[in-house]
């Protein structure tokens, strides 16, 4: 069921039917707190418009901790970025806009798809373990990277892929990119790829898979470095494991320098197996209110799942976009530090359609720069601190 919280009649029976049947109607702040309180089970909270952000934000706030599987959705008449702000810094999971009503199923959908995966994760009485990394360490050993973003369209795959080809250097250092966007991954087409072979093929293997055998499903792309796609048929991808991702990523970290993550805008099994066995997460938003806010719970999530916080790199795409968000606007919606800004051009989409990572196409390019400096900076492991010139340069950029 659904737990709604609205003190007016005329909102509380307009949400009660959008929400469905089995919603609970609860019209006070002690009675939704009985309410949750009654039911340790419960996976959702729909804050009404007439709910003072003050009340919403108090019980994220006092649930966040004890019962981080229970997500708050607020519906607001308006959606401002001081609400935003204030909703997400106190645990709130959705912020959506009363008369959209596409768009608050869709937040209650969000919240409740991230309430199982942490159930999940969690592992609770009857639920499946988490997978962990095998306790042998291979002989040579690679640095993963996973890149992730919450939402599709932020340009995480056109990253990863450049990323990929600078970690490179020329063939200088061995990388892997693998394609974990099972279900609809872009890496073959963004690298005018043939699948020929993909992580499909490993699918009935079992535990009988090894160096040889994952070696046959690469697909190389240039000096360097390698490719293991994405399935071609999109229902294939339930049946890739998250044992066999674990299993795929630990033999390749023997094979090669730097293993390179792609990913879908989801926490899955398959997803949390690779953030298990990453070195490194890069977490990519652009400078839009919905992108900002999905990277903010995806921190939120990251500290639930207790990977560090050091090794979490942010990188703001298309950082120059005039949007009308300045970076202390930016800043106060992520509380992250953001580790790497990649301008925004329409150079990119060109090289995508061409089928050569820009990094490639145009090696001085000012993306083709900022994705190098990522690479040889955070990522190749000088870790050193770049917050004040981050901030400096979101400050300018803001002005302009």
């Amino acid at each position: 069921m659904t737990i709604l919280y609205e003190s007016l009649p005329q909102y509380a029976q307009h949400l009660l039917l959008l929400l469905g049947g089995d919603a609970v109607h609860v019209s006070t702040m002690d009675a939704l707190a009985q309410a949750a309180d009654a039911a340790p089970d419960e996976l959702l909270v729909v804050c009404g418009p007439s709910v003072p952000l003050s009340e919403a934000v108090a019980f994220a706030g006092r649930y966040r901790l004890a019962r981080p599987a229970l997500g708050v959705v607020l519906l607001r008449q308006h959606l401002d970025l001081t609400v935003l702000a204030e909703g997400l810094r106190a645990g709130v999971r959705e912020v959506a806009d009363l008369n959209d009503p596409t768009a608050i199923l869709a937040a209650c959908a969000r919240s409740l798809d991230l309430s199982r995966q942490l159930q999940g994760a969690g592992a609770p009485a009857g639920g499946p373990p988490r997978m962990h990394p095998p306790s042998a360490e291979p002989e040579h050993d690679a640095k993963v990277i996973t890149v992730f973003a919450a939402k599709g369209g932020c340009g995480k795959t056109v990253l990863a892929t450049n990323l990929a080809v600078a970690l490179a250097a020329g063939g200088a250092r061995r990388v892997c990119l693998v394609d974990l966007d099972l279900a609809f991954g872009d890496v073959a087409i963004m690298l005018q790829l043939t699948p020929d072979k993909t992580i499909a093929d490993l699918i009935h293997a079992g535990d009988r898979i090894d160096e040889t055998g994952l070696r046959t499903t690469f697909t190389p792309y240039v000096p360097g470095v390698d490719t293991l796609l994405a399935p071609v048929q999109p229902e294939i991808a339930e049946s890739v494991t998250r044992e066999l991702v674990g299993e795929l990523i630990y033999l390749a970290r023997g094979m090669y320098d730097y293993v390179i993550v792609d990913t879908p805008p989801a926490f899955n099994e398959t997803v949390l197996a690779a953030l298990d066995a990453s070195h490194g997460y890069v977490l990519v938003a652009t400078p839009e209110l919905p992108a900002l806010k999905n990277l903010r719970v995806t921190l939120d999530m990251f500290d639930l799942l207790d990977y560090r916080r050091e090794n979490r790199i942010v990188v703001l795409n298309r950082a120059d976009a005039k949007v009308g968000l300045s970076g202390a606007d930016i800043e106060r919606v992520v509380r992250a530090p953001i580790a790497a800004l990649v301008p925004s051009s329409r150079d990119v989409p060109v090289s995508v359609n061409r089928g050569v990572p820009i990094v490639l196409d145009n090696p001085g390019h000012p993306v083709s720069t900022a994705i190098r400096e990522l690479a040889k900076g955070r990522l190749a492991g000088d870790t050193g601190d770049r917050g004040g010139r981050i901030r400096g340069l979101l400050s300018r950029k803001a002005k302009r």
